[in-house]
């Protein structure tokens, strides 16, 4: 994810970025009372926008746009923004937000590159949903297979390693898909 031509971001504008996201997230909750789904990348490190980043980040919105489109679930708002601090996108699904976060959690555990999107869906009514929340197994961790919040509380494995396994995930896909 590191390739050449990446510029790093600082901590400050890494959680300014998530201070907006939230409040963007508040102000589409608050406009249309319907679940908020919030798209970003597990991505490791200082760099946040690359070419692998936009990569992931348009497969991830073709992904969701097609499995809302297969659910019947309409779309009532969707934004996207490019930044430095990585890709992201708020929907606005007209659809139950437990139905929802079970159809994500499938996508992020069967799609290839699934693993490195995190999607969350927020409720008006109760909040976040989690996978826990829903009985879904937790996201594994990238290197090793075990629970993602232990590796990544415990900085478990050393970032180039992260990257490396991303970068495989990414180059191994887009063999498969022929970009």
């Amino acid at each position: 994810m590191c390739r050449p031509g990446t510029e790093p971001v600082t901590l400050e504008q890494v959680l300014e970025s998530r201070d907006q996201r939230a409040l963007r997230q508040r102000a589409a909750l608050q406009a249309h009372g319907k679940p908020v789904l919030s798209l970003t990348l597990v991505m490791p490190g200082p760099v946040k926008e690359s070419s692998d980043a936009r990569f992931l980040f348009w497969a991830a919105v073709n992904s969701i746009d097609a499995l809302l489109q297969a659910r019947r679930w309409p779309i009532r708002a969707r934004e996207v923004i490019l930044a430095p601090t990585g890709p992201e996108a708020l929907y606005v699904v007209d659809g139950d937000a437990r139905d929802l976060k079970r159809g994500l959690a499938e996508l992020e555990d069967g799609h290839a590159l699934g693993r490195l999107w995190d999607m969350d869906v927020i409720c008006p009514d109760a909040g976040g949903i989690s996978r826990a929340r829903l009985g879904c197994a937790p996201r594994k961790c990238l290197v090793c297979g075990e629970a993602a919040h232990a590796c990544a509380r415990s900085r478990a494995h050393p970032l180039a390693e992260l990257l490396k396994v991303i970068e495989e995930k990414v180059d191994g896909y887009r063999r498969s898909v022929g970009r």
